[in-house]
Order: structure tokens, then sequence, then C-alpha cells
């Protein structure tokens, strides 16, 4: 069940090599403009936004502006944000307690919600077409990205299930190992890499049409599923590990350039810990310090406002080392480099790594400054294109047709 057919194999790989070549040839003709006009133009697609749990926890009108979290329609308009994989986060809690569906099902609806309050801001995109389509519509698109493939609960029917709701990539894991994967989190390799099911999982995702992602997983699980995969595969908001070294969350070099021969793309993370050094033994620290803390008083709850106390004390005390852009330039310049400029592309984590987004990329409406400094390091137009959205958007195609020739129609919301 890990690889598909022969021929199927013979129909989709020609479809696939058409795919890369159309997506690369579709950016090569942008106008020289300034860099908010080419964030206007261009196609921004970011594949790691976590609105749908921030709202959840704290429910807010994103359609206007809003006071706290990164993202809201009025800032992604300035920033020129066009489509945003809002991340369905299952804590892997949530999964142990085997309440994973649930929830997945409750954010999903929750996406849904925002669209329906706001048809006239938002769309559902459940293709890669609808991403476009919305885009001349003025709107923003809302794909779907799974973040732990916990609800996926060991049925194929239930991953079916998901992608008729919309999902259109599944991280396999988060911070524990599950019933599918080994996470980059967890010392207990329980799978040494992908279990039998998850080895299963992949053929079955790619015949959908679903993308595997494959940040947050080990080493090992990583590896596996770039030889079992039959069609690109991304890594939606992971960074270089190069500039963080022996932090497995981040790729290694090997795994970057492992992309180039898969076809797929890393996605640079934003947070300051994703980037360099100094956040990360900042972090770890941190953390440490604030175990003792939870353990002396007795706390079980990291959202107790004791906690929140602790932290707020601890920064004061302690400011923490922000990245800046250039920090995130370096993972891009190291990142084409290695893998080479089709196979790079944005995973910010807005919403999703707290008061840790480097200094220039502070929210949704700092694309431009971006492409300002993709310019600065010599960057063409063409290849900013690239970066910003055209990369993954071909990913996207190639698990499209790849779908569509093993039997499964290509499937749209936007009529």
């Amino acid at each position: 069940m890990m690889n598909a057919s022969q021929s199927i194999q013979g129909i989709a790989r020609p479809l696939l090599l058409l795919s890369l070549a159309l997506g690369i040839a579709a950016c090569n003709t942008v106008p020289t403009s300034s860099a908010e006009s080419l964030a206007r133009s261009a196609l921004i697609v970011d594949t790691h936004i976590d609105v749908p749990y921030r709202l959840y926890r704290n429910y807010e009108d994103v359609s206007v502006a809003t006071e706290s979290g990164d993202f809201d329609y009025p800032r992604a308009e300035t920033g020129g944000l066009d489509a945003l994989f809002m991340s369905i986060y299952i804590p892997a809690g949530r999964d142990a307690a085997g309440e994973a569906g649930d929830m997945a099902d409750e954010l999903i609806d929750l996406v849904e919600g925002l669209v329906e309050a706001s048809p006239d801001k938002f769309g559902l995109a459940w293709c890669a077409d609808d991403v476009d389509a919305l885009k001349a519509q003025g709107r923003i698109a809302f794909p779907l990205g799974m973040e732990n493939g916990g609800p996926v609960a060991g049925s194929i029917d239930e991953l079916k299930r998901y992608f008729d709701r919309g999902i259109r990539y599944i991280t396999l894991a988060h911070s524990k190992s599950n019933h599918i994967s080994d996470s980059s989190y967890d010392v207990n390799e329980r799978w040494q890499g992908l279990s039998p099911f998850g080895k299963e999982l992949i053929g079955h995702m790619n015949r959908l049409g679903v993308m595997v992602d494959i940040s947050h997983l080990s080493d090992k699980a990583a590896w596996q599923v770039l030889e079992f995969s039959e069609v690109p595969v991304i890594a939606s908001h992971s960074s270089l590990r190069h500039f963080t070294p022996d932090w497995q969350r981040n790729m290694s070099d090997e795994m970057v350039q492992a992309l180039t021969a898969n076809g797929g793309v890393i996605q640079i993370n934003y947070g300051s810990s994703f980037l360099t050094s100094a956040a990360r033994a900042w972090g770890n620290k941190a953390s440490a310090q604030a175990l003792l803390y939870q353990t002396r008083l007795g706390i079980t709850e990291s959202s107790d406002p004791r906690m929140q106390d602790f932290w707020r004390e601890h920064r004061a005390a302690n400011p923490y080392p922000f990245a800046d852009i250039s920090d995130v330039l370096d993972h891009i310049d190291r990142a084409v480099d290695l893998a080479g400029i089709d196979h790079v592309g944005l995973g910010s984590d807005y919403d999703g790594v707290a008061d840790t987004l480097p200094t220039g990329l502070k929210d949704v409406a700092s694309y431009p400054n971006l492409v300002a400094g993709l310019r600065e390091r010599g960057y063409a137009d063409a290849d900013i294109v690239k970066i910003l959205g055209a990369n993954v958007m071909r990913v996207w195609r190639a698990n499209e047709a790849y779908a569509a020739a093993a039997g499964q129609p290509v499937q749209c919301a936007v009529r």
C-alpha cells in the first residue's frame, strides 16, 4: 500500500513533469514594481497560520481590525496575502484523550463560519484553482491544513471524510509520537519513523491529493516519507538546522537537498527560536526555569494565571533576543543554495509562535518588507514570486494531477 500502481505512475509522472514546467514558466513574466506593488500583484500563499486555534481559545472578528493576534483582514490586505492555509491544529493531549476528531470538526466549522459571515472578504479553497479564482474576486483564500494526523484515527474512511471537508495537507504528527509517525519533539521514537499504518497512509494521501507535510516529524519519519511518497511533499513551517544546530524540529541540509529530487518545498518558519541559536538558548533556559516554578507551586495547567505572571516577569528581567528580517532572509538564502529556487516558500507560523516573531515581520501586513529584503539580496522578481507562493502552488497542482490519474477528481469549493 506504500506505492501507487505502475499504471498510475505511467500516467501521473508525465503530468507531474508538465505541472512542474507550467509552474516554472508562469513565474517568468513579472514586471518591475515597488515592493508593495509586487506583493499585491504576486500570489502570496502562506502555508501555516494558526488563526483557527487562536479563535477557538479567544474568539474575535478577524474580518475587521483586531488588537491581538497576527492576522486580520485589514492587515492581510495591506500585506497582499492571498491565501493562508488555516491550521486545523490538534494538541497532542487532545489526540491522546480521543478528542481529536471532535476538535478538528469544530475548527473546520469555525473556518467555515468565518467565510459565511464575510463572504465578500474570505472564501474556502479546496483546490489550487480556487486560490486563483478567489484572488481574481478580491477575496482571501482559506485552504485547510491539518496539524497532527490524530483525527485520522487509523481509518482511511476518516482520511477521506476530512478530504471531503477540505483538508489538503496533513502534518502527520505534532509534539508527541502518534499512531502515524514519530515526532521530532518526542524522545520516545516508538515506530523508528512511520508506523505500519503511517506507511500505508502515505499512498492513500497521494491518491486522494492530500499533501504530506513533514514538519514536526522525526528525522527517520521524514526520510521515510520522502522514500514512500510518489508526489512532492511539503515542510509547511520549518526552517534550517544549520542555524540551530542539534534541533531536530528544523530540517538538516541533507533533507532540504532531498526536496529537490522529491520536487517538494520547505516553507520557512518565522519564529525566532527557529531562526537563531540565541533565541533557542533563551527558550531552553526559560522553559527549564518555568518547569521548576510550576513544580514548586504545584501548577498543573500552563494556562494558569500564575504561569502568565511568571512569563511576564521573566521577560521583563531577561529581554527576549528577537531575530530580525535578515535572519529569515539568511534561511531563505541557504535553502535556495541547497535545494534551488523552485523549492522554497513561506510558512510563517503567524498566530502560532506567540511573541517571538522577528523584527520587521510581526504580522501579515509585513510581506512587502520581505519582498524588499529579497530584492536587496539580489533576487529577481520572477524568483521572488516563486518563493511567495508559486512553488507551493506547483506542488499542490502536482498532487492534484497524481490523484486525478489515480481516479480521484479534483474537488473545488468555488463554483
